[in-house]
């Protein structure tokens, strides 16, 4: 995310303007100064401080390393960077940034959640019901996506929500968990999520409802980061 999907500057869409032309396909290469590891098997497969970080358009980070710290797991060479390979994310069965595992794709270091206390209106209906309404949010600024509001639950009808079964990742805020709104007789997959154990940096969200604007009305007064 961040530089190269989203609306960030290198994506097929971005929020801003460079003041010259971008060449089409290019790839932005840095260091990456962590130790990277990984396992398959209970074997450590990858263990490397030299990792490169790459950055394709629309496509999340990938991880190259030099040949010679990548053992007994498929590798492909990295076209733009000379003796440095990638490994497919799901040909390990962990990866690890130092001590700390790593899910999905690898943490970009220009991603950034900002969640600010706010007074922006939020109100959201379900089959004509009103789940919330109030001006008591939590206005999210992610990076190279469009602002969001969340709200504390005992400000949202959740006599009407149930958990579902769905999660998803992200690794800047941690596992989202799912709920169902059941209203005039039916019942709506998903319209919200929250995150009841958010990773450390995104702590101010812990158990609060963001709501899924094409599933359910939701009416907010965010700017749009176009």
């Amino acid at each position: 995310m961040s530089l190269t999907t989203g609306k960030g500057p290198l994506s097929a869409r971005p929020a801003g303007r460079f003041t010259a032309p971008m060449p089409d396909h290019v790839a932005y290469i840095e260091p990456f100064p962590r130790r990277v590891w990984a396992t398959k098997d209970g074997r450590t497969v990858i263990d490397s401080e030299r990792v490169l970080l790459v950055h394709r358009q629309g496509r999340p980070p990938t991880y190259a390393f030099p040949l010679g710290d990548v053992k007994g797991t498929p590798t492909e060479p990295e076209p733009d960077a000379a003796g440095y390979v990638t490994v497919p994310w799901d040909a390990v069965d962990s990866w690890f940034e130092e001590e700390e595992q790593v899910f999905g794709h690898p943490r970009n270091p220009y991603h950034r959640v900002d969640s600010l206390r706010s007074r922006r209106q939020l109100r959201v209906e379900a089959a004509g019901i009103t789940l919330v309404d109030t001006d008591e949010t939590m206005a999210v600024y992610e990076t190279a996506l469009d602002p969001r509001l969340y709200v504390d639950p005992r400000l949202v009808r959740m006599d009407l929500l149930t958990l579902s079964d769905s999660h998803t990742y992200c690794p800047y805020k941690g596992t989202a968990s799912y709920w169902t709104a059941h209203v005039g007789g039916e019942a709506l997959e998903d319209i919200a999520w929250s995150y009841e154990d958010p990773l450390p940096e995104s702590l101010a969200l812990r158990r609060l409802l963001s709501f899924d604007e094409t599933r359910v009305v939701v009416h907010h007064n965010l700017p749009s980061a176009d």
